[in-house]
């Protein structure tokens, strides 16, 4: 993988934590304990392939419908995670972002995001993206609505929206040039999007492995890039 074809922005559907858990004996949150692990080894491969932006579907707006232990592990894992890996994402030029509705989560997992991301603030080596109880169609609903107000004080007309005016009002848009995605890698063998940055990946490339995430290492982490490089992106185009 050189740098002329890899992707700058990379999105994760972690799926298959469950999955893994139950088939080996364990409880459901087990997988996501094991999963955790990636995380970090995929954020730091990410960081020093180049990678400008990888955003990671950690929590769903559909999510909130699991049952409450499995909810209060995942928010004690997410509170560990940002501990552990702070000081190495700030020495390694990372900036934390959150998208999704997530004033929705515990206050103790918001507080622990807000000084993680005032701590990273200056990164500009890679954009590490956390999307945390999102949903694609709240997102864009979000937008429309920020246009609707926008057209009622006057700020926007009706015949001046463009592509770039929602674009600026989606939840990635301080990504900048690299809000919209380049590849996305569901784990687990699904072959879907469940809600997620219906509008960010367009165009973007797809690979779906079967492995399940807690088994997604680095080594099968780069199978994924090697086949993205395989490919010839074309835009609409020849």
């Amino acid at each position: 993988m050189t740098a002329s074809n890899l992707p700058a922005h990379i999105a994760i559907i972690m799926d298959g934590n469950g999955r893994w858990a139950v088939s080996r004996g364990y409880p459901r949150f087990y997988g996501h304990i094991r999963g955790a692990a990636r995380v970090r080894e995929i954020v730091r491969e990410s960081r020093t392939l180049g990678v400008r932006a990888l955003t990671l579907y950690a929590f769903s707006t559909e999510n909130w419908k699991r049952p409450e232990e499995e909810l209060s592990v995942l928010w004690t894992l997410l509170r560990k995670y940002i501990r552990r890996e702070v000081a190495e994402l700030k020495r390694n030029g990372i900036r934390l972002r959150v998208i999704g509705e997530w004033t929705r989560l515990p206050e103790e997992a918001r507080r622990e995001l807000v000084a993680a991301m005032e701590t990273l603030a200056d990164g500009k080596e890679m954009d590490l993206v956390f999307a945390l109880s999102y949903g694609a169609r709240a997102e864009l609903t979000d937008a429309v609505r920020k246009i609707a107000s926008d057209c009622e004080r006057g700020i926007l007309k009706a015949d001046g929206i463009t592509e770039a005016t929602l674009e600026a009002r989606l939840w990635t848009s301080e990504l900048g040039d690299h809000s919209n995605v380049d590849f996305m890698i569901r784990t687990s063998g699904e072959q879907r999007l469940s809600n997620f940055l219906l509008w960010q990946c367009s165009y973007a490339e797809f690979d779906f492995p079967e492995t399940l995430w807690p088994d997604y290492t680095v080594g099968e982490f780069r199978k994924s890039l090697e086949r993205y490089g395989a490919r010839k992106r074309r835009f609409g185009g020849l």
